[in-house]
């Protein structure tokens, strides 16, 4: 029997009776493995890493902290076995993770269950309402100056080096349960569309430049200055008897909803929305899709931003019915084979002129309310990019592609600009492509070169600490990860038997009208 017949008659997990007979999974395991493919194993496993109240918030270039809890964040992981080779994929609840984070769990994870550094992809869902894993490092401006080390230490967003512990511990202990638990499961892999969720916020204006977040139905807006990307791709996996056990979510949406206090933000109500219709224990995977230039903000709109709850209830929920949709639409057998590719580039950073180095430290010695408190916050930036140049005038950046079978998912360590994950589709040789920002470290906003021209600008062009790479950047990411995709051969996309063509029609039906 032809590998497709057995899939279709253990779908849903049920005894199958009639013409075809009885066949059970164990019979279709059997099968799989008489014909010399294994069926994939997969194991999943979650950890709890909620930050402590009074701890920092992340996700501005200021210090800010946690009063109250909304929802748990958590770190989540998918183990993957074809039989040939192991892939784990770890999605964290956290704004960004730095590399020395990657590299620490990476460390505990091969002592603890033998899967290496290419073999283990780490992404931050970019929570802005998460633990305190950056901006800056413990210890990272410990060769500059008193005042310099005041600025990044008491001034700027801060990682706590407790709660990177944390992290790094969980996620090392989610994978390795994960790879423990891993058990054959039938999979698929689909795609569907959200829209009017998302949207790009980016405008070009009047007059000439590109601004970001200019203002609700600003009379100088003319067009947005970049896409949005609806699209959804969702890979799941179900057991023996056909209930969902765990699923990797793509969509690219910032994570700037913020319902209050500690949370996942929408990604919470995304799990919700999925766990409330195919059980409680289903593991949710969100790959953030390139959306350095996308959040849940409609400048255009002529009526009022929904509050931060119904807000993170719109885009989570939206994202996780569709998902619910593309689950039970898609068919279920092999994604295989697994395989993983890693490219590394060294990509300069760009350096601020002297001068304005100089009066950027001039005036963070001023009083913020004197100057003014942006330019005062963006001074701070310049003085900790300078002092960051000292240590670090290049940037290593770690590409990343890893395939399960008919889908490929292309990651990088960027806030990257929607229209390279597009291009990323458009690209790539896979009929399944998830592009992945903010994966295996992080290297700051990575806006398209246009956005650096002279009617270029906006918020993810400035000069900072935290985002400072070359304006070409961007098109070498694309380039290196579109490369990678093309190493690897796609496999077959999961689909059941045809059927035969009926040549007598049903008696019920076979009759011309009768009028009387």
């Amino acid at each position: 029997m032809r590998h497709g017949a057995f899939r279709a008659v253990v779908w849903q997990g049920v005894w199958v009776c009639g013409a075809i007979g009885i066949v059970t999974f164990a019979g279709w395991c059997v099968a799989e493995q008489a014909a010399g493919q294994p069926p994939l194993k997969v194991g999943f496993a979650e950890r709890d890493i909620t930050p402590d109240i009074g701890m920092e918030q992340p996700g501005g270039y200021g210090k800010v902290h946690h009063q109250s809890v909304h929802d748990p964040c958590k770190v989540r992981v998918a183990v993957l076995d074809d039989g040939e080779r192991q892939v784990a994929m770890v999605s964290v609840d956290a704004l960004i993770l730095r590399e020395p984070t990657i590299d620490a769990a990476r460390r505990r994870i091969q002592e603890g269950c033998g899967l290496p550094a290419e073999a283990v992809l780490i992404t931050a869902s970019h929570s802005h309402s998460s633990g305190p894993t950056g901006m800056v490092l413990p210890g990272e401006y410990d060769h500059a100056d008193a005042w310099v080390q005041h600025l990044a230490y008491e001034v700027a967003s801060m990682a706590d080096r407790g709660y990177l512990e944390r992290v790094e511990t969980q996620i090392a202990a989610a994978v390795c349960e994960a790879f423990q638990v891993r058990k054959p499961m039938l999979c698929g892999v689909g795609k569907g569309r959200v829209e009017g969720v998302a949207f790009n916020r980016r405008f070009r204006m009047k007059n000439g430049l590109r601004f970001t977040h200019p203002g609700a139905l600003n009379p100088e807006i003319v067009e947005p200055a970049g896409p949005d990307d609806p699209e959804v791709v969702v890979w799941g996996a179900f057991d023996e008897a056909g209930n969902l056990q765990g699923c990797v979510v793509n969509f690219a949406c910032h994570a700037t909803t913020n319902p209050g206090g500690i949370s996942a933000n929408w990604i919470y109500y995304m799990e919700q929305a999925i766990r409330g219709f195919f059980g409680p224990n289903v593991m949710v995977l969100f790959l953030p899709g390139c959306s350095g230039d996308v959040t849940q903000v409609d400048n255009r709109s002529p009526y009022p931003q929904p509050a931060g709850e119904a807000w993170a209830k719109l885009v989570g929920g939206s994202v996780g019915a569709e998902s619910i949709k593309v689950l039970l639409k898609m068919h279920r057998g092999q994604t295989v084979p697994l395989g993983t590719a890693v490219k590394r580039l060294t990509i300069p950073r760009r350096v601020p002129n002297p001068q304005r180095v100089r009066e950027a430290l001039e005036m963070t010695k001023r009083d913020p309310k004197e100057v003014g408190h942006t330019d005062w916050i963006f001074a701070v930036q310049t003085v900790l990019l300078d002092a960051l140049l000292k240590q670090s005038p290049q940037a290593d950046v770690e590409l990343m592609a890893v395939q399960v079978g008919p889908l490929v998912i292309l990651a990088n360590p960027a806030e990257y600009f929607c229209r390279y994950g597009l291009e990323l589709k458009e690209g790539s040789p896979f009929p399944f492509t998830m592009p992945v920002e903010l994966a295996n470290g992080c290297v700051g906003y990575v806006p398209t070169v246009d956005a650096f021209g002279p009617q270029g600008g906006g918020y993810e062009t400035r000069l900072t600490a935290y985002s400072n790479l070359e304006i070409t950047a961007g098109d070498k990411i694309r380039d290196g990860l579109l490369e990678l995709s093309r190493s690897l051969t796609p496999g077959a996309i999961p689909e059941p038997p045809r059927v035969k063509p009926v040549t007598s029609p049903w008696t019920y039906g076979n009759l011309g009208p009768q009028l009387e």
